[in-house]
């Protein structure tokens, strides 16, 4: 070997010892055990045959072999010793060539891990152990029930009386407060309306907007009584609270203030109080929920409602203005009143009626706005004090149409011969449950998805989640002559003591047990962690259509350049792998469409004495209009442009529409699992099925004609008004529905500041409009 040979040698190993280490390829033997090569291949060291294994190898070397170049570049490397990907990414790169397939196995396994939640509910269990429920007898006695019956008596006659003004009866229940040894101060309650501004959207608890025309006979009155716990520093408190109607109180209001009372009276006296007790009860003349969320707001906020600051106002003269003894007025505060931060908070209400129940029982109702949901412990010491301690019959709310339904009557009965099965073929395997409890348990299910996909509150409790304090409504049911209601008194009231005893008990804030769960029963739940396997199942298959879709158009055009403008004045070429940026501006104009659609009934509720389904028409005709002058303004979806984009990018609105709709639910997941999950059923299939009717028309199969079929199906039921109507009906009856129900229905989550209206017109509706959009595209 001459010296030239030698020191090209030496660079070659050199360079390929660098490129072993960071590649990862044999590294070169000596330069002293080489044998001397010619120099026209002066690589002949480096492409050995234990080195090449690919075509692509191969085909490197033979290029590198006939340039005569001395080292290679780094970008000639990295092609010849390119790595194998990573076996996430052939995973992935599989799943989305099998796209179809994948699609129909996803959305099958997610309706049926769905319609599976039943079985795989667990039995509910307590899992703060500080709270101890039913360790320590009950304290309130006959006596105190006996208390609380003649306060019932007095509030019954009192409203019997026809010059009521509604001050009577806080007046009476404040001078109770002060005999049992409170405080108590009065919260006046302004008529505030309830009208949808869009920038008050979303701001947190609505302040709302004071009327401007009212009288003293509009105001209403909270009357707050506060025991100060002798074992406890006052920085924490526990709510009862007991709505009533001051100008005209029934029955069932009074009882639930004569067990209000009865518990308060006997937390005034004992000893083991650790935390200040709080009783609300509020004037519900203008709304349960308004009365208990403006308290809550002069609570943690400016103290708007006190009184020692509207001195003018009716309220003060009204309440304070009558002759009070020395005692009474050392008890009343002119100023708000406050105690510690909330650690829980009771809802207590006795219904009119106990349709449904063989004895007296128990409603607890959880659901507050946007899904929340309070700590599962707190309703796990409700319904373990209520069923055992008291012997009450607990229940939550459920669709009663579901359970004289015939098919889900044959699926319990399919599910339990499974689980008998798998129980004959191994003893260990506890699966499936009687048809019975399979029904009442879907029945269940799909009452609390309904309610938490609604996002409204399902009683005044909903008030207390709007600042972080756990809270339920407890609705008793009593079945019993009017000479028993000492009895229900004392049931009731030791049921209430025996929750705020273990509440008491806590060191700290609810913590330990789950938030985000859903009801089957009183005692049995599904935890976040099962349900959201259904939602994931049924969103999967959108990212591997939307690359596969992607994958496919840019396979097909990858040669496709033209250097010719597309249009004139344009001096660049067009791309195909770049046209998706036209498809994503139409994708992104309609949604901001969406955008516009949310605050119209904003302007049309301007107008007064319009019927609903004026503005429900008014609605739909003004939304039409806004897509087109948005969409004209903006160039998307015009004809002049129709021809490219109908006959090659069809494909890619649909990538782009999969894509929108995916980022869409998976965002209200987090906001709302409920909502998310009933707009997957309709969203996830329309958006899979979407082709372009003309396709399967040209087609002329019973495939082509199914599939076309299905699309125009799935179009119809999810159009956001045929969906409910046609739900409403399911669940109810079909005879009762109208069209305009529809407009109520937003309404009301307008009102209550619910996110599934924000997910209807920007997410929903939008991905509607471009699946319609597909189909009545050409080829």
């Amino acid at each position: 070997m001459n010296e030239h040979q030698g020191a090209g040698a030496r660079q070659v190993l050199s360079h390929s010892s660098v490129y072993s280490s960071v590649f990862r390829i044999p590294a070169i033997p000596p330069a002293t055990s080489l044998p001397p090569f010619p120099r026209q291949e002066p690589y002949s060291l480096i492409f050995d045959h234990r080195l090449v294994q690919t075509e692509t190898q191969l085909q490197c070397a033979r290029e590198w072999r006939e340039s005569g170049s001395l080292t290679p570049t780094m970008a000639e490397v990295a092609a010849f010793v390119k790595p194998k990907p990573r076996p996430i990414i052939r995973i992935g790169l599989f799943l989305i060539s099998q796209s179809l397939l994948v699609s129909i196995i996803c959305c099958v396994a997610g309706v049926l891990a769905l319609l599976l939640l039943p079985v795989l509910a667990k039995n509910t269990y307590i899992s703060e152990n500080a709270l101890m429920p039913g360790s320590a007898s009950p304290m309130l006695s006959s006596a105190d029930a006996s208390d609380g019956h003649i306060f019932l008596n007095k509030i019954m006659s009192m409203d019997s009386t026809s010059t009521n003004t509604g001050t009577e009866i806080p007046e009476m229940i404040g001078k109770h407060i002060i005999e049992s040894g409170g405080e108590v101060n009065y919260h006046q309650i302004q008529p505030i309306s309830d009208n949808f501004h869009p920038l008050q959207f979303f701001l947190g608890p609505d302040v709302g907007i004071v009327q401007e025309n009212y009288s003293c006979t509009s105001y209403g009155i909270n009357t707050v009584g506060i025991v100060r716990a002798p074992r406890g520093d006052g920085k924490e408190a526990i709510v009862i609270l007991t709505p009533y109607n001051s100008v005209k109180t029934t029955t069932s209001e009074a009882l639930s203030l004569g067990v209000a009372y009865s518990v308060f009276s006997l937390l005034s006296r004992v000893s083991w109080l650790a935390k200040d007790i709080i009783w609300l009860a509020a004037d519900s003349r203008h709304g349960e929920h308004a009365a208990v969320a403006a308290w809550l707001r002069d609570y943690y906020a400016l103290s708007r409602g006190d009184l020692e600051k509207n001195q003018d106002m009716c309220v003060a003269s009204s309440v304070l203005g009558h002759e009070l003894t020395s005692v009474q007025r050392n008890g009343v505060s002119n100023g708000f009143r406050r105690a510690g931060t909330m650690a829980a908070a009771l809802v207590i209400k006795v219904a009119d009626s106990s349709t449904g129940f063989e004895k007296d029982g128990l409603k607890i109702y959880a659901e507050a706005s946007n899904g929340q949901m309070p700590n599962l412990d707190l309703i796990n010491i409700v319904n373990y004090l209520a069923v055992h301690g008291q012997g009450l019959q607990v229940r939550v709310e459920k669709i009663w149409s579901l359970l004289d339904s015939w098919w889900l009557y044959s699926l319990g009965e399919l599910q339990e011969l499974l689980g008998k099965v798998a129980k004959s073929l191994n003893p260990d395997w506890k699966f499936g449950i009687p048809a019975s409890d399979y029904v009442e348990g879907c029945a269940t299910l799909a009452s609390s998805l309904y309610n938490q996909a609604l996002g409204v509150p399902t009683g005044p409790h909903g008030a207390f989640r709007d600042f972080q304090v756990d809270s339920i409504t407890l609705e008793f049911s009593p079945r019993f002559s009017s000479s028993q209601r000492v009895l229900f008194l004392l049931h009731v009231g030791r049921l209430v003591e025996g929750v705020i005893r273990s509440v008491n008990n806590l060191l700290e804030k609810f913590h330990q047990s789950f938030f985000l769960y859903l009801m089957t029963s009183p005692s049995r739940f599904v935890s976040v962690g099962v349900y959201m396997i259904a939602f994931a199942l049924l969103i999967a298959p959108l990212p591997l259509v939307a690359a596969a879709l992607f994958s496919d158009k840019l396979k097909s055009g990858k040669d496709d350049v033209s250097l010719e403008p597309s249009h004139p004045g344009e001096s660049f070429p067009t791309f195909t792998a770049w046209n998706w940026l036209h498809t994503a501006k139409t994708v992104l104009i309609v949604h901001l469409w969406g955008a516009i659609v949310t605050i119209i009934p904003y302007f049309l509720s301007q107008f007064p004495n319009s019927s609903p389904l004026t503005n429900l028409s008014m609605w739909i005709a003004s939304s039409l209009v806004g897509l087109f002058f948005t969409c004209a303004a903006s160039g998307s979806l015009s004809i002049s442009r129709a021809s490219q984009l109908q006959i090659r990018e069809w494909t890619l609105l649909k990538a782009v529409t999969v894509t929108a709709a995916f980022i869409g639910l998976c965002l209200m997941s987090v906001i709302n699992y409920a909502t998310a999950q009933i707009g997957a059923l309709l969203l996830v299939p329309m958006c899979l099925m979407a082709v372009p009717l003309r396709i399967d028309m040209a087609d002329k199969t019973m495939k082509a004609l199914l599939r076309g079929a299905c699309n125009i199906l799935l179009v119809f039921a999810g159009f956001p008004p045929t969906a409910f109507l046609m739900m409403r009906g399911a669940l109810d009856s079909f005879e009762r529905v109208r069209i305009d129900d529809f407009w109520n229905w937003t309404e009301s989550l307008r009102a209550w500041n619910s996110a599934t209206y924000i997910y209807i017109c920007m997410v929903h509706l939008p991905c509607w409009v471009l699946c319609i959009r597909i189909l009545l595209l050409r080829r």
